[in-house]
């Protein structure tokens, strides 16, 4: 929960609120009912019922959070789930949501992260001795066509991009199994780090249920900021920061978790004083299997992560 949470009054009675206020009655009519059926549905199930009364997704996905937050429950609570769009692929079986059993280790495209991954259960490796979390599928695949996962007996999972609830469920529920360090794999921009820091300390949306989400014991390896001079990086491949940017990692600097970790206040200040960022992909320049061969092999030997 947030500690300073921000309330809001939506009443029938104010003008100004009483189209969200009969919005959010509709919606928790949807819950109820999918509760007392014992079923459940996706929120994009939930809008297409009535689309015109809710106009777009968004407004019927900040409804559920809204909700959500003031049950002071997680929405899958709500039997309301979001569809997946992780994926993951290694060494790892595990007992799907209908007991079928799913070996990850059998797919050459990776396995899609289940809907229900509160119903997940049994998670068994016998080799994997780390979890490796890419924020990007391009960069998944790419280490997937590196045979990446099986070189370094590891399992690799991906949120493509901005994860969602169930991913990061997923990784939750590994480490608690499996009790093998996870570590995160990101950009060396603004939108990498807010991601990893999406994944590390959980989401603005998702605050008040960070307690089941956020995963502290999540370890970034890169690309750090300082790996741009470190690795004498191509001018080709680096990218300058605009403006933006930069109040974004100013904006960063300013939350309360980065002050407990002097290496990420470190590199994010060394990001808006250069004015410089880069990709993963950018690795490639050194050479084509420089990122699964070196540069993570390399961090992990010598534990250079935060």
């Amino acid at each position: 929960m947030c500690d300073e949470p921000t309330l809001k009054t939506i009443a029938f009675g104010h003008s100004s609120t009483r189209e969200k206020f009969g919005l959010i009655m509709k919606v928790l009519a949807k819950v109820y009912k999918l509760l007392q059926t014992d079923q459940v549905a996706t929120k994009r199930d939930l809008y297409y019922e009535e689309p015109q009364l809710f106009k777009k997704q968004t407004v019927l996905d900040q409804l559920v959070d809204e909700i959500a937050c003031l049950l002071e429950v997680p929405r899958r609570w709500l039997n309301v789930v979001a569809t997946s769009k992780g994926c993951l692929v290694g060494d790892l079986t595990f007992s799907g949501p209908d007991a079928e059993q799913v070996d990850c280790s059998q797919s050459t495209n990776g396995v899609m992260v289940p809907t229900l991954v509160d119903l997940v259960d049994n998670f068994e490796s016998k080799t994997a001795r780390f979890i490796l979390v890419v924020e990007k599928d391009a960069t998944f695949q790419r280490l997937q066509d590196d045979c990446f996962a099986a070189n370094m007996q590891c399992i690799m999972i991906t949120g493509k991009g901005v994860p969602d609830v169930n991913t990061r469920l997923m990784i939750k529920k590994m480490w608690n199994a499996l009790q093998i360090p996870v570590l995160g794999l990101f950009d060396a921009d603004p939108h990498g780090i807010e991601i990893m820091c999406v994944y590390r300390f959980g989401s603005l949306a998702q605050s008040h249920d960070s307690q089941s989400l956020a995963l502290p014991f999540l370890k970034w390896i890169g690309v750090f900021p300082s790996d741009i001079k470190r690795l004498h990086l191509p001018a080709d491949v680096v990218t300058a920061l605009t403006n933006r940017a930069v109040v974004k990692c100013r904006d960063m600097l300013t939350r309360p978790y980065v002050a407990h970790f002097a290496r990420l206040r470190n590199e994010l200040t060394l990001m808006a004083e250069n004015r410089q960022k880069a990709e993963i992909q950018a690795l490639t320049r050194l050479s084509a299997k420089y990122l699964s061969q070196v540069f993570i092999p390399t961090k992990i030997k010598h534990g250079d992560w935060i």
